[in-house]
């Protein structure tokens, strides 16, 4: 190794020099592209951000995704910048990265069916934030925090916080429960069925109209629904906007038991009642061992005699 030093020209030394010297530049150029455009990637997405909180037609759906796009649109161009200092051709990183990327997406199905179900869920909007919804079967409800390109962030009614894969919810359908201005409630309520309905539906249907949170149109409705044993269903229907539903709904559940009361309808005590009827065959033998019985009584006298 000794040898091979020495045998270096000076000539040979200048030109390792002057190679180190350009890569050591260039390397710098490219950690301080990096540096900088990771700087201004932040700085940009934070004022887009701030920017489009201000503005009031924008939604607060889409603020998270244009952020992204925006941020990682910058770190792309950073990152191009940086190898091309480095001497490698873009056009090569471009077909090596779409060669991959095909590659990626075959290996991650699933993940890119997210990134389509949030291009979906946010191009059609079936819902924004803010909105209760209900969705994967079921499985899934909350309300609407964000929407990013994998996950839907949600916050349960117990407070608790819940990130759903984009396509759990697109693939299955969605219940929300904010979309429409108004929701109707209904509320089942049971009478004895010897109590007197038609004063039961009338004090059901004046404590639903003078309820103030009841719309007037469409107009509340109290109807009988069916007959379970002994007791009679009755179901209250009243409409009101959907911020008030769950006030109007506790209400009514609060004020419903004190109102039957006052109609003097009694709380239902659920009886049935039980007829043995017995089959045929345990009454012919019934009937059998009757029949023999009353002929050993007839031959016992003949017996004595």
């Amino acid at each position: 190794m000794e040898n091979l030093l020495v045998e270096i020209s000076p000539g040979g030394w200048a030109f390792l020099l002057d190679m180190l010297t350009a890569f050591s530049i260039h390397l710098g150029a490219a950690a301080g592209i990096l540096v900088i455009g990771w700087w201004v990637a932040r700085r940009a997405s934070m004022s887009l951000s701030r920017l489009l909180a201000r503005q009031s037609r924008m939604d607060a759906t889409l603020r998270p995704i244009l952020c992204d796009i925006g941020l990682w649109g910058i770190r792309i161009v950073a990152i191009v910048g940086a190898l091309s200092q480095l001497g490698i051709q873009t056009a090569s990183i471009i077909a090596v990265l779409g060669a991959a990327g095909l590659a990626v997406g075959l290996a991650l199905q699933g993940t890119m069916q997210n990134i389509a179900a949030g291009i979906m869920l946010l191009v059609l909007r079936p819902f924004k934030v803010g909105d209760y919804i209900e969705g994967g079967a079921g499985s899934v409800a909350g309300t609407v925090d964000e929407v990013n390109l994998f996950t839907t962030r949600l916050t349960k009614p117990d407070g608790i916080c819940e990130y759903v894969p984009n396509s759990a919810l697109w693939s299955n359908s969605i219940r929300n429960f904010s979309r429409n201005p108004m929701r109707r409630l209904d509320l089942e309520v049971e009478i004895s069925i010897g109590d007197d309905v038609d004063r039961a539906l009338e004090a059901l249907r004046t404590l639903a109209a003078a309820d103030p949170r009841a719309l007037r149109d469409p107009a509340p409705q109290v109807m009988v629904i069916r007959f379970d044993d002994s007791t009679a269903v009755l179901n209250i229907r009243v409409w009101s906007n959907t911020d008030m539903f769950w006030t109007m709904r506790w209400e009514l559940a609060r004020r419903v038991r004190q109102t039957l009361t006052d109609a003097q309808c009694s709380l239902p005590l659920r009886t049935r009642e039980l007829h043995i009827v017995p089959s045929a065959t345990a009454a012919s033998v019934t009937g059998a061992a009757a029949g023999q019985a009353g002929s050993s009584a007839i031959r016992k006298p003949e017996q004595g005699v």
